[in-house]
């Protein structure tokens, strides 16, 4: 287990306690490492130290900020050439801002500062919060942010921020990287309202992004095709099923190393071999490894960078032979063995074009 890990583990337990006291100290968050051996779904009751916008807060004793769940707020303003090009003028900014991407992009917006404003209001006068998982082993995104629901005590009743967030209309329900497990049905209803009452980015003339269908789209086809791969593995129980996000992910590949698995991951890094194979990096770390150019250039990963896909195969142990160390991989033979998520305005290759020559 790294230490980045053992760290946030540390945190956990810390947290874990501090309902028994005001506020919990980072000398108990040390006492407790030796205690925990697993993450759970409540970190516990932290002090807010900052709103950094409508969708990231920082609290006490955590050495990351936390990134919010089931909703993504717009951008707020950052450089100042940003916010001139805006006050230049909202329907060129717009265009300039889009500019030729197939795909829907983010930027700052006017709503993106009325959700960080509203955001200030909503937590304004609260001295605790609390954080918890939608599941035990979804610790960090790839930016290192810890994945929470944030939970603010409101007249003696604990409310859900990320929630309440969407029925304000401060940000769409956002299931881009997979459905919320325990929150689902609460987001819809949220949005639903929110859309009927035309709340913040929903309302006529709102100075927000003009093309929420498509990003609906988009979103919901990678929810959908995350909740399919779980649906399959965590559904039935199939062990071999891998969320390569989760903290634990190589470890359980170490174990299966020579066993069939299938893995869900991002296209992150791609770095093309000149005389060795193609490494695909998923969410920053995982290797997938492809030997044959031709296959992987089939296989639509080169279109697919930022977006979800499956792989199917086996893994290995790999030896670095200057550092010695040993990582696991998986080696890709066919394209049959990479599956990609649905992406409005891309088109997914042919399986019989893309394994015209491969052996099976």
């Amino acid at each position: 287990m790294n230490r980045s890990i053992l760290v946030a583990l540390a945190l956990v337990a810390a947290a874990c306690g501090s309902a028994q006291s005001d506020r919990y100290t980072r000398k108990q968050a040390q006492k407790s490492l030796i205690k925990l051996e697993k993450p759970g779904l409540v970190l516990g009751e932290f002090r807010l130290t900052k709103v950094v916008d409508g969708d990231t807060i920082k609290v006490d004793g955590l050495d990351s900020s936390l990134r919010l769940l089931g909703f993504d707020a717009e951008e707020t303003f950052k450089h100042d050439d940003e916010r001139r090009a805006f006050e230049a003028g909202w329907e060129q900014y717009k265009k300039d801002k889009r500019g030729a991407s197939k795909r829907p992009v983010k930027y700052a917006t006017p709503l993106g500062e009325q959700a960080k404003e509203w955001a200030k209001h909503f937590f304004d006068g609260v001295d605790r919060v609390r954080i918890e998982r939608d599941h035990p082993a979804e610790i960090r995104d790839r930016y290192n942010r810890y994945l929470a629901y944030v939970f603010a005590s409101k007249n003696g009743t604990w409310v859900n921020y990320n929630v309440e967030a969407v029925r304000a209309g401060m940000a769409p329900y956002f299931p881009k990287y997979g459905n919320s497990r325990r929150f689902h049905a609460d987001f819809l209803a949220a949005e639903s309202e929110a859309k009927a009452q035309k709340r913040g980015i929903w309302a006529p003339g709102a100075m927000s992004y003009p093309d929420y269908p498509e990003r609906e789209a988009w979103w919901g086809a990678r929810g959908n095709f995350v909740a399919e791969f779980r649906a399959e593995g965590e559904g039935q129980g199939k062990t071999n099923y891998i969320d390569i996000t989760h903290w634990d992910a190589e470890k359980t590949l170490e174990q299966l190393v020579g066993k069939e698995v299938v893995l869900l991951g991002t296209v992150d890094d791609i770095r093309i071999g000149e005389k060795g194979p193609t490494i695909v990096k998923l969410d920053g770390h995982f290797p997938v490894v492809f030997f044959d150019r031709d296959i992987f250039g089939s296989s639509g990963i080169p279109e697919w960078k930022g977006e979800y896909i499956r792989v199917t195969g086996v893994p290995t142990l790999y030896e670095n032979k200057h550092t010695h160390q040993k990582q696991v991989q998986l080696q890709v033979n066919q394209v049959t063995q990479i599956k990609l998520s649905p992406v409005p305005g891309l088109t997914v290759p042919s399986v019989q074009t893309a394994t015209k020559g491969v052996s099976p």
